[in-house]
């Protein structure tokens, strides 16, 4: 059987992958075009029992396309900016 694009792009990826509910689904979902809708990928992703394992992937590994985790790339950055200004504060502390 032929893998799909999704699985073609998770394929090396960590363990907690096989249980991602994108597995198997049609990778344009999670990497639309420019001004397209993310709400089916985002649903999707709502749903998924690895969301946070593949959110922390994804800002870890500083994805820079596409819906991981439930978020765009500029949700991920802004999680990432406020991570480091909160790391950051603790510092001067």
């Amino acid at each position: 059987m032929e893998n799909s694009k999704m699985e073609d792009l998770i394929g090396g990826m960590p363990s907690w992958t096989e249980e991602a509910n994108c597995k198997g689904a049609d990778a344009d979902i999670f990497f639309p075009e420019r001004g397209a809708s993310t709400r089916k990928a985002k649903s999707i992703c709502r749903a998924c029992n690895v969301q946070e394992d593949c959110l922390e992937f994804a800002i870890e590994q500083s994805e820079k396309f596409g819906i991981w985790g439930g978020l765009s790339e500029r949700e991920r950055r802004r999680i990432k900016r406020q991570r480091v200004q909160s790391f950051d504060i603790r510092e001067v502390s």
